[in-house]
């Protein structure tokens, strides 16, 4: 039997794990502080269940990422209960953070009055696009409601990951240029699809160097949303030498009409990869981005080796 001062002779003692020293030491794990701001994914495009499925992975990534996240899902175009608004996903977190002030005080508790920002927006956008961008700013004001927006997903290493995990699912890449097997149908070019202009396609362009580096073939960016980008681009590689072209989206999916990318690769004469969608680095890098905002600082998502 146990005494007031500690166990009774005899007894094993359970003492604390000692902590493993040195610079591989397993770290601390990290979990979302206490009434920190809500991650608010901003999605666009038509709201749809295939829209509303990919946007569901992408937090449950960053929530298997950082426990005790508060993230949520706002779409452009949404206007119900199925598929909310981003601006009444952010005045709902406002008004949820204000009652639990106020059930907190009625309880005879010593709180602060919130302060800071209800949520950190991340616009769920591989690259920029001034004109999706300008709505997910217009939303925050119109909200009034105290928020921050981050810049969009890339570029970024992971990205340029899975591009090519992409392309080799579709059987248009190697995933290992260390093994000594070929792919018969592995393009020699690619054809970086963006959307989003001038600007999107030299924040494209980044990501596709580091493709370039990885597969150890040509990439260049074209912008889908630009009559002739994509032929114009496809003209290019082919007179450098490409003969088997492939075509790249740098999108995550939801931001642009069903359809766009088989008719861009068609006009380029080449087979498609799938979007991006909901790959683990995309979950990661929104997390990533809020936790920046915030100034928390989690374990740098990294990408696979080059082989």
């Amino acid at each position: 039997m146990s005494s007031p001062t500690g166990p009774a002779d005899g007894l094993p003692v359970r003492m604390p794990r000692p902590r493993q020293p040195g610079r591989h030491r397993r770290p601390e794990p990290l979990v979302a502080p206490e009434g920190a701001p809500a991650l608010v994914l901003a999605v666009p495009g038509t709201p749809s269940s295939a829209t509303r499925s990919l946007a569901e992975e992408v937090v449950s990534i960053a929530r298997s990422e950082l426990p005790g996240l508060d993230a949520r899902i706002g779409y452009l175009d949404g206007d119900n209960a199925e598929f909310p608004s981003l601006q009444a996903v952010l005045v709902h977190a406002a008004e949820e953070r204000t009652a639990r002030f106020e059930r907190a005080r009625a309880a005879g508790m010593d709180v602060k009055m919130p302060d800071g920002p209800v949520a950190v927006v991340v616009p769920l956008l591989a690259g920029p696009d001034s004109a999706l961008l300008r709505r997910v700013r217009q939303a925050l004001m119109e909200s009034r409601v105290a928020a921050e927006l981050t810049d969009v997903l890339g570029p970024h290493p992971l990205l340029a990951e899975a591009l090519h995990v992409r392309l080799s699912e579709a059987g248009l890449a190697r995933a290992d240029r260390a093994r000594l097997f070929t792919v018969a149908t592995a393009a020699d070019g690619i054809i970086l699809a963006s959307v989003g202009g001038d600007e999107a396609v030299q924040a494209a362009g980044i990501t596709g160097m580091l493709l370039a580096a990885r597969l150890a073939v040509p990439v260049m960016a074209a912008a889908l949303d630009q009559e002739g980008s994509i032929a114009s681009v496809a003209e290019q590689l082919r007179s450098s030498g490409s003969q088997q072209l492939a075509l790249a989206p740098y999108l995550i999916g939801p931001e642009i009409e069903p359809g766009l990318v088989e008719e861009a690769a068609k006009e380029a004469g080449c087979s498609a990869a799938e979007s991006l969608g909901p790959y683990p680095a995309i979950g990661k890098l929104a997390l990533a981005k809020y936790t920046t905002a915030l100034g928390i600082a989690p374990q740098q998502a990294q990408s696979a080796p080059v082989r």
